[in-house]
């Protein structure tokens, strides 16, 4: 059970990642009174928790609708995973989330005074609950059928999502303290980790539907 639960927390929080997704969530809510701010962070991670939870406990109902294997999903989210953690390696994630942002500050800027609730999109979907930690939650929850093992995952999942609230509560101090190389070194350190993950997801889905395992 503690595996499972540090697997979870581990994949979690690097697919999520926290210290990356703080510095955008700082610059999207700058010029936010703090009663504002306050609220677009309780309400981000609020949304992304309903909708990790809703994948997965009606991931394994939504892909049996479309007739597709557990295996063949575990191959395909390993294959997405790993792109993921191809694109933290080479920071091609951080220019995309940064160019999306810029969107959202230049709309915001041509309407002065006007503050635009961004905890539904960008901050939940996708900076939070996006394609990887869909993809995550799917593959672990369709992994361990036994409920207690579950419960660990989705406790590696709270894990994560109560450290992004805490951080995004203090976004401006956290901002200020990471520098760019330090947030470099954890994004791709993680990357790798990630990346070994996502293989472990790929090979384990093709013993499977071989019958190889």
């Amino acid at each position: 059970m503690l595996e499972v639960f540090l697997a979870a927390l581990v994949t979690f929080f690097v697919v999520i990642d926290p210290p990356g997704v703080t510095p955008m969530f700082a610059m999207l809510t700058q010029d936010m009174p703090p009663a504002m701010r306050h609220r677009m962070a309780w309400k981000s991670v609020a949304v992304a928790t309903g909708i990790l939870l809703g994948f997965a406990l009606g991931g394994e109902w939504v892909l049996a609708n479309l007739h597709v294997s557990l295996d063949a999903f575990r191959i395909a989210g390993g294959l997405l995973l790993f792109l993921i953690a191809l694109d933290m390696l080479f920071e091609t994630r951080s220019q995309r989330r940064e160019a999306r942002n810029e969107k959202v500050l230049e709309e915001r800027r041509a309407h002065p005074g006007e503050h635009e609730d961004i905890s539904v999109f960008p901050l939940a979907i996708p900076l939070l609950a996006g394609p990887g930690s869909i993809a995550s939650i799917m593959l672990l929850f369709a992994q361990h059928a036994d409920w207690t093992l579950r419960a660990a995952i989705l406790a590696g999942v709270a894990v994560n999502l109560v450290l992004t609230l805490v951080v995004f509560l203090i976004a401006a101090r956290v901002s200020q303290l990471m520098s760019a190389t330090l947030a470099a070194i954890v994004t791709k350190v993680f990357g790798i980790l990630l990346a070994a993950l996502a293989a472990q997801f790929t090979i384990d889905g093709i013993k499977s539907a071989f019958g190889l395992a």
